[in-house]
């Protein structure tokens, strides 16, 4: 079974999909830690997120203890990540590992092109999604929770910029899947937005894996 999780960022689909897992028994793959690592390890080489050449031997050298460093949340990671994830060959080198990855076991792989482009098969798809206001105090609130400075109009301008990249990169652009479920989180709390996302997949589950 793959449950492909997609949508913004700060939507909360991370939370909801390290959850579904949980009670799906089934493995969590976070895959913007990719591409969070992947732009990690161009600035730390003192390069430009947006070069192709460098974001893709960074890509080739991406090692398993990458996506545990502790810097791969925040402003500026979230756009080297958004940087690294336009480039076509980035994106195909990563590719492989996600579908490895699902087929092993079944899988909860949360992103931005698990249902379009990753597992287009995936037994059940779900488009997660907020307001850019709830999104951004979200994420001033995670960032504040840290002990780094949020200011609440940055973190929103933030978001849209990033939203504006995601939707409109020329490489696996952010989008729903035709057959996705839609939940919108705005109103939801954490428990509600899980009993929702429970609900649609199970209108999308194989009988015998009621």
């Amino acid at each position: 079974m793959i449950v492909a999780v997609d949508g913004p960022a700060a939507a909360g689909k991370g939370t909801l999909a390290r959850r579904l897992a949980a009670a799906l028994g089934l493995p969590y793959l976070d895959t913007g830690l990719l591409y969070r690592a992947v732009g990690r390890r161009v600035l730390d080489a003192g390069h430009d997120p947006r070069d192709a050449r460098c974001a893709l031997a960074a890509a080739r050298a991406l090692r398993p203890e990458d996506l545990a460093r502790g810097d791969l949340r925040g402003p500026v990671a979230d756009m080297a990540a958004t940087n690294v994830a336009a480039i076509a060959a980035v994106r195909a080198e990563l590719l492989e590992f996600q579908r490895r990855f699902g087929r092993e076991h079944g899988a909860v792989l949360d992103g931005r092109d698990i249902g379009t482009v990753v597992f287009p098969e995936a037994t059940a798809k779900l488009f997660v999604t907020a307001s850019a206001e709830e999104r951004a105090r979200r994420r001033q609130a995670e960032l504040q929770g840290r002990g780094m400075p949020a200011d609440f109009v940055q973190v929103l301008s933030e978001i849209r910029d990033r939203d504006a990249q995601d939707e409109n990169r020329p490489v696996a652009p952010l989008r729903p899947a035709d057959d996705a479920l839609l939940l919108d989180t705005t109103l939801l709390d954490a428990d509600a937005a899980f009993a929702a996302a429970m609900a649609l997949i199970a209108t999308r589950r194989p009988s015998h894996a009621v």
